[in-house]
């Protein structure tokens, strides 16, 4: 495994659409793996293809229960349900967090790391983070949802500043 670099704001492949991965071999397995890596080395909840350079329908998302990371290859929202004001950030974006309005329920669609069809309902802060994470994947980002007024950037020494 490897800790990948993390594209941040600026980056015009965080703009692009993602391809589908057309087949789920040993080397999308050790990316997948590589972006669990990152994603912890990074402390974040979830990681996609882009913010890493690749152009592929990769996730991976880690709310640190005891379900573990959920990885998914060319994952789509079937259903959502609700809406939910959150505070967000994005590791492309660090240290700038702001409200936006995310579904408050999801029902996706993908592949597992084996190639197999998985169906995952997401509530509260899974909804959240499947919806950030596939955003990424077409080139949407957190900062284009922003509720006006919200943007914050917090320095490292956690002063806030707006």
């Amino acid at each position: 495994m490897a800790i990948r670099i993390v594209r941040e704001n600026g980056d015009e492949i965080l703009r692009k659409r993602s391809r589908e991965v057309e087949v789920v071999d040993e080397k999308i397995k050790q990316i997948l793996a590589d972006m669990v890596e990152t994603l912890h080395s990074y402390n974040g909840v979830g990681l996609a293809g882009p913010q890493i350079g690749l152009l592929k329908r990769l996730v991976v998302i880690d709310l640190y229960d005891e379900k573990g990371p959920i990885k998914l290859v060319n994952p789509k929202i079937v259903k959502q349900k609700g809406e939910q004001e959150v505070e967000e950030g994005c590791l492309s974006f660090p240290n700038q967090f702001a409200k936006i309005i995310r579904p408050a329920e999801v029902i996706i669609e993908a592949l597992d790391e084996n190639g197999k069809k998985i169906k995952i309902k997401g509530e509260g802060l899974l909804a959240q983070a499947i919806s950030h994470e596939l955003d990424h994947l077409d080139g949407v980002l957190f900062v284009d949802k922003i509720i006006p007024g919200t943007l914050e950037y917090v320095t490292p020494e956690n002063e806030k500043q707006k």
